[in-house]
């Protein structure tokens, strides 16, 4: 068992399996309308990380006058 690779599609797929049946489980052990409000503020949550991300990430200028264009002009 020592060679055995990691991340295998079959380990995967088990792992995959696994992750469905918790999903499962919370909404039988919570209920419907329990989960879709977690995975909504999930959602909202991921969504303002992303828009704060592009708001700090430094803008790259676009009309920039490069040294070709200063020769033509």
């Amino acid at each position: 068992m020592n060679c055995r690779r990691h991340g295998s599609k079959p380990t995967m797929a088990l792992w995959m399996l696994v992750a469905i049946a918790d999903v499962a489980l919370l909404v039988a052990a919570g209920g419907l309308v329990a989960l879709v409000l977690i995975v909504a503020s999930l959602a909202v949550l991921a969504g303002g990380v992303v828009a704060a991300r592009q708001l700090i990430a430094p803008r790259k200028v676009t009309n920039a006058v490069t040294s070709r264009d200063r020769r033509r002009a």
